[in-house]
């Protein structure tokens, strides 16, 4: 893709979709660490868990980065317009590192 052409719509919303899927599948891990804490599951099991959905999270956070940059890449005066600025798409990116 160029820098000087619109990102495609369809490729947009497959991101979005995969996006949203990470943090369905994340809030399904964190319901099974919250059961598991209340039903005094083992210590390595509830931290086995915790740590998948920190890494659930952390793979959404870098999707939804990395979204944002080929939208900024694509169109950089829309995306200047709305505010996320490459400076601020760093400051975003190095929140989640």
């Amino acid at each position: 893709m160029s820098a000087d052409a619109p990102r495609d719509p369809a490729a947009h919303a497959e991101a979005q979709r995969k996006i949203v899927n990470r943090l369905r599948r994340a809030r399904g891990q964190l319901d099974a660490v919250i059961t598991a804490v209340e039903s005094g599951g083992q210590c390595r099991d509830v931290v086995t868990q915790l740590a998948a959905v920190s890494s659930a999270l952390d793979r959404a956070g870098f999707a939804i980065v990395s979204s944002a940059l080929r939208d900024c890449l694509a169109d950089p005066d829309a995306q200047a317009e709305d505010g996320l600025t490459p400076d601020e798409i760093e400051k975003l990116f190095l929140m989640l590192a």
